[in-house]
């Protein structure tokens, strides 16, 4: 049976196979489309991302040590309908030894632009599924008003004493994928 997550709250992981599938459901009407994007930050404890390669998201599927693999944008959020919208697919025992955390963030893509933002967002979740079994072992709904912000923390797996672990992050910004990218990459060149 799969765990109902709150804010903040952890659980042991204690597979290495699975998948983190992200989902919501935007407004209807409100001018533009919205396009939603998933994307995995693969940090060590420095708190940056070793290479520009170990940040996967629609551009790059794949990190190079081939523990995570992103599916694929969906950029009307049509996906949802008959379940996640993005999923990425994690073999924990891949994970180079050098990460420490991977940060699952979800973005609106040209947000100020068209003046978007997750308090128009419905339904949001971060669940981690078995790959052996495909059953859902934890779910974490967003059930916050993020009426401001425009990039959010859905979740993280992070090791401790060489076990992997997932927290239910919820943590909002007002800001886009770059704000990220710069917080995690710290000066370095990202191609």
């Amino acid at each position: 049976m799969a765990i109902s997550l709150i804010k903040g709250q952890k659980i042991d992981i204690g597979l290495s196979k699975i998948s983190v599938g992200l989902g919501w459901h935007p407004n209807e009407g409100t001018g533009h489309n919205f396009d939603l994007d998933a994307s995995a930050f693969m940090i060590n404890t420095s708190r940056i991302i070793p290479a520009d390669d170990y940040f996967v998201f629609y551009g790059n599927t794949d990190s190079p040590d081939e523990a995570l693999h992103h599916t694929g944008d969906d950029p009307t959020g049509g996906n949802s309908d008959d379940g996640d919208d993005e999923t990425i697919e994690i073999d924990l025992s891949k994970v180079n030894p050098e990460i420490e955390e991977i940060l699952f963030v979800v973005t609106i893509h040209d947000a100020a632009t068209r003046k978007q933002n997750f308090g128009q967002v419905r339904n949001s979740y971060i669940r981690v599924v078995d790959d052996a079994t495909n059953q859902e072992i934890a779910k974490y709904e967003l059930d916050e008003d993020f009426s401001i912000e425009t990039g959010i923390e859905f979740g993280r797996l992070y090791k401790r004493a060489n076990k992997w672990k997932f927290e239910a992050s919820g943590i909002g910004y007002k800001e886009d994928l770059a704000f990220f990218l710069a917080k995690y990459f710290q000066g370095q060149i990202i191609k």
